[in-house]
C-alpha cells in the first residue's frame, strides 16, 4: 500500500479543504471495523444482546430518543467545528475519516466542559463531541489520536450503544426510588458499561491507526491521568502500573478490582496504554500497516461462529497468560487443582504460594 500525502473527507470536501498534513500517513481504503476491534469488544456486544429484555429496550428507545432534540441542542449550545471554527479540529477529523476511508464525516462538536472527554453519540447518525478541557490538555498528535478514536467508533457503529447507554443512566437514577424500579434497568446498564469498557480498547487501537504514533496515543493516555504534567510521567513507569495492577494482591484485591471498574464506563487508563503497546507490537498489526486487513464488502460473508471462536479464544489466552490471583484460579480450576480449598484459601489471604502451602514453609 502506497503513502498518501493530502486529505479527503468523503461528503466534507470544499475548497480550501485539501491540506497537506503535518506528515505522510498510511491510509486504508475499505478497511473494515473487525480489523481492529477487540475481540472482547465483539463478546462484550453478543452477551449484551443476550440479555433478558435488552432487545425490547433497545427497540422501543432507538424509536423514543429525541434524537433531534440531541442534535438540535449541540448545535445551539456548543461550538460546531468547521473551517471556520476550530480549524484545526476540522482538518484532523477529515483526515480522520479519510485515512479509515469512512465516507460522511460526522458532524463534532466542542463542548464547554474543564473535565476532559470526548464521545460519539447518535441514533440515526454519529455525532462526535470534544469538551474543552480535553482540547486544552492535549497536543496536536495526542488529539489527533483522540480523533480517530471517535471516528474508530462511528465506523464501528458504536454511538448507537453509546446513546442508549447514557439516557439508560440517566433514567436510572430518576427511578432509583422505585422498590425494584431499578433493577431491571441497572442490569442493562452494567451491560452496556462492560461491552462501553471494552470498545474503548478497540477505538484506542483505530486512534493509533489514525495517528500512527504510538508515543503520542500514550501520551494522551497518561494525560488522562495525571494531566498536564508529562515532564514529570515517564511512559515505562506508567505501563508498569498497569503490571502492577494486574498481578499484584490476592483474591480480594481481585474482587475489589471488578467492584471499582463496574460504575466506569471506560477501563483504567494504564491498562488501556499496556492493551494498546500489546497491540501495537502485534503481527495483526502490523499486518495491517502492511496492507493487509478485512474489507468492509467482506463484512456481510463473515461467519458468526468464526467470531465467537476468535472471542473465546482471545479470552482463554488472557485467562490463561493473565497475573491476576483470580484469573489464576480460575486457570487452576480449569486445569483441575489439586487442593482447591487450600488454593482458595491462600489466594484470599495471600497466604501461600498457589499449591496450598505455606511461602515460608521449605519441603
Amino acid at each position: 500500500m502506497t503513502d498518501d500525502n493530502h486529505h479527503g473527507g468523503g461528503s466534507g470536501g470544499g475548497e480550501g479543504q485539501e491540506r497537506m498534513p503535518s506528515r505522510q500517513r498510511r491510509r486504508f481504503p475499505g478497511i473494515s471495523s473487525r480489523a481492529y476491534e477487540h475481540p472482547a469488544d465483539r463478546s462484550a456486544l453478543v452477551a449484551l444482546r443476550r440479555l433478558s429484555g435488552f432487545d425490547t429496550v433497545f427497540k422501543a428507545l432507538s424509536g423514543l430518543l429525541p434524537e433531534r432534540s440531541l442534535r438540535l441542542l449541540f448545535l445551539s449550545d456548543s461550538v460546531r467545528v468547521s473551517d471556520a471554527q476550530f480549524a484545526h479540529l476540522n482538518t484532523m477529523l477529515r483526515d480522520a475519516c479519510y485515512i479509515l476511508d469512512l465516507e460522511k464525516v460526522p458532524p463534532m462538536y466542542v463542548n464547554q466542559d474543564p473535565n476532559p472527554n470526548a464521545m460519539c453519540i447518535g441514533l440515526d447518525e454519529p455525532i462526535i463531541v470534544v469538551t474543552t478541557g480535553l482540547v486544552e490538555l492535549l497536543d496536536e498528535e495526542e488529539m489527533r489520536a483522540v480523533v480517530g478514536h471517535e471516528v474508530g467508533h462511528a465506523l464501528s457503529g458504536h454511538a448507537v450503544y453509546r446513546t442508549i447507554l447514557l439516557f439508560l443512566t440517566n433514567l436510572a437514577l430518576k427511578v432509583a426510588w422505585i422498590p425494584l424500579g431499578n433493577v431491571a434497568i441497572m442490569a442493562i446498564v452494567t451491560g452496556l458499561r462492560e461491552w462501553f469498557r471494552k470498545s474503548e480498547l478497540s477505538a484506542d487501537r483505530a486512534g493509533l491507526l489514525v495517528g500512527q504514533d504510538l508515543k503520542a496515543s500514550m501520551r494522551g493516555l497518561m494525560k488522562l491521568a495525571g494531566g498536564n504534567h508529562l515532564h514529570e510521567m515517564n511512559v515505562d513507569a506508567f505501563l508498569e502500573q498497569a503490571e502492577e495492577y494486574e498481578a499484584g494482591g490476592d483474591l480480594r484485591d481481585s474482587v475489589l478490582k471488578i467492584l471499582n471498574v463496574l460504575p466506569r464506563t471506560h477501563p483504567f487508563a494504564a491498562v488501556r496504554a499496556a492493551e494498546l503497546k500489546k497491540w501495537a507490537e502485534s503481527r495483526d498489526f502490523q499486518r495491517i500497516m502492511d496492507g493487509h486487513y478485512p474489507r468492509r464488502d467482506e463484512d456481510k460473508d463473515t461467519s458468526v461462529s468464526d467470531s465467537l471462536r476468535q472471542s473465546a479464544s482471545s479470552y482463554a489466552d488472557d485467562v490463561r497468560n493473565s497475573k491476576d490471583p483470580l484469573m489464576k484460579l480460575v486457570t487452576d480450576i480449569a486445569g483441575g487443582a489439586g487442593d482447591l480449598g487450600g488454593k482458595l484459601r491462600g489466594r484470599f489471604t495471600g497466604s501461600n504460594n498457589g499449591d496450598g502451602a505455606p511461602e515460608d514453609k521449605q519441603p
